[in-house]
């Protein structure tokens, strides 16, 4: 009786500290979003800057054409689907 007694106080603790375990990785995780959100940020601003200076190089002979200016003569701002790798 005492033996089974003692597992399962064992089997108790294991619980709580499974619990624990996991609300220290769901914290941990919350906090690592900002610093996951500006990585992304960095890199979608260096791709951005790599593809108008590929531009630039490419289109260098062209009068009049400006890098990094989109081709369409539309008014409202648009957000680059496209991710150039």
């Amino acid at each position: 009786m005492a033996l089974c007694t003692f597992g399962l106080y064992r089997v108790g603790l294991g619980n709580l500290e499974k619990k624990e375990l996991a609300r220290e990785k769901t914290w941990s995780r919350i906090h690592l979003i900002p610093l996951l959100l500006a990585e992304g940020d960095r890199d979608t601003y260096r791709r951005q800057q790599a593809a108008i200076s590929r531009e630039r190089e490419i289109m260098k002979d062209v009068q009049g054409w400006e890098p990094g200016k989109s081709v369409y003569n539309n008014p409202k701002p648009s957000d680059q689907n496209i991710v150039v790798l």
